[in-house]
């Protein structure tokens, strides 16, 4: 692409910062390099025309991890590793709140359910069993205790007649966060450019030249932010995790608020605009979905449409309206990577299905790396 003069003076010359990808992390990264150095020129490139991955794909979910989620997460990490875990997605949340405003974001706190299937005994068992634990292990975080098990007075079917519920557990309208985070980032100076994929990046020690499909420029400093995306750039312990959403048509009278996990949280479910957004179904097959291509798959779409009609909303006529996917960044360990990679080059990556609590505050150490 022959680029004008205009177009190389206003927009690719003497780049400050160079942020690739504008999720949660790149804009939030962007708008705190800007707040520590205000007369930096501050670049972003985005791949896609929206951003990529699961920043405005996600079910826009509030959380910190239903018990199962935690009770797993003890089984890989130390007590004091998971406490540290969901310690971070609470200042995270907290962060975007502060950041955005609940208003703008429409964040309401309406509690977090956990369902568990007729058939999960011992599931269900552990995780009565276990409560007591996690609860006192979260108590010096929020002073109470908080799980407990109530009764399900949602007329959901084939679960059992308890259900895990989580007050501190909130919603957040995907679209408006991510918006605002746009506009926040522009109106601070942050540049971005969209559909343009970065195919390869070379510290010079001095310089960072960036190779993207169109044009080649170059960058004091550059700082990945590609999460699920990552390993197309440098080489760290993440992988792609792709997960299959849906949204109904609406549904009058629905009755169902708050948000809801099944199956140890591979499966989460809402209400939005009265309908439903049901999303997950990895499980059933990890390998397929370990991949970094968007798309639909019928294994998952089947069952996503099978539990809504015996499970979720037994006996409502539903349709199907949409159906997306998105993809995260994952691997062996929750803990995010958040490191220097070369003398100029820097990632925030891995966020491991918390991208809405934790990306803000990813974004945000990602920049105080160079301080």
């Amino acid at each position: 692409m022959n680029l004008s003069y205009w177009e190389i003076k206003t927009w690719l010359s003497n780049v400050d910062f160079t942020v690739i990808g504008s999720g949660i992390v790149g804009l939030s990264c962007a708008i705190r390099l800007k707040e520590q150095h205000p007369n930096s020129r501050v670049l972003i490139l985005e791949k896609g025309m929206l951003p990529q991955g699961a920043s405005t794909k996600n079910a826009g979910f509030a959380c910190f991890g239903s018990l199962s989620e935690i009770m797993d997460d003890l089984k890989s990490h130390s007590e004091d590793e998971v406490v540290d875990l969901i310690k971070k997605r609470i200042n995270g949340l907290q962060l975007l709140r502060e950041t955005l405003g609940d208003h703008t974001i429409d964040y309401k706190e309406l509690g977090g359910y956990e369902l568990f299937l007729d058939s999960d005994n011992e599931l269900y068992s552990s995780c009565l069993n276990n409560q007591e634990k996690v609860n006192k292990l979260l108590y010096p975080i929020f002073n109470t205790n908080v799980f407990s098990f109530v009764d399900n007075h949602f007329k959901f079917k084939n679960i059992k007649k308890k259900v895990s519920f989580n007050k501190f557990e909130g919603q957040i309208d995907t679209g408006k966060m991510m918006d605002a985070l746009l506009r926040k980032a522009i109106s601070s100076g942050v540049k971005i450019l969209n559909n343009c994929q970065v195919k390869a990046i070379e510290d010079y020690n001095d310089v960072v030249h960036i190779r993207t499909l169109n044009f080649d420029l170059k960058s004091n400093k550059v700082l990945i932010a590609t999460n699920g995306f990552a390993s197309q750039l440098i080489k760290q312990p993440v992988k792609p995790a792709r997960a299959q959403v849906l949204v109904t048509k609406p549904i009058d009278n629905l009755q169902i608020k708050g948000t809801f996990h099944l199956d140890k949280g591979y499966y989460y479910f809402r209400n939005i605009d009265n309908r439903i957004l049901f999303g997950g179904g990895r499980n059933l097959d990890f390998k397929a979905e370990e991949t970094s291509e968007f798309g639909e798959t019928t294994i998952i779409q089947d069952k996503l449409e099978e539990l809504l009609k015996t499970t979720i909303i037994p006996n409502i006529d539903f349709e199907i309206d949409h159906r997306w996917s998105g993809i995260m960044g994952v691997g062996q360990q929750k803990k995010s990577i958040v490191k220097q990679l070369s003398n100029n080059v820097y990632c925030g990556v891995r966020l491991g299905g918390m991208g809405v609590a934790i990306g803000s505050i990813v974004g945000r150490d990602l920049a105080d790396l160079l301080e």
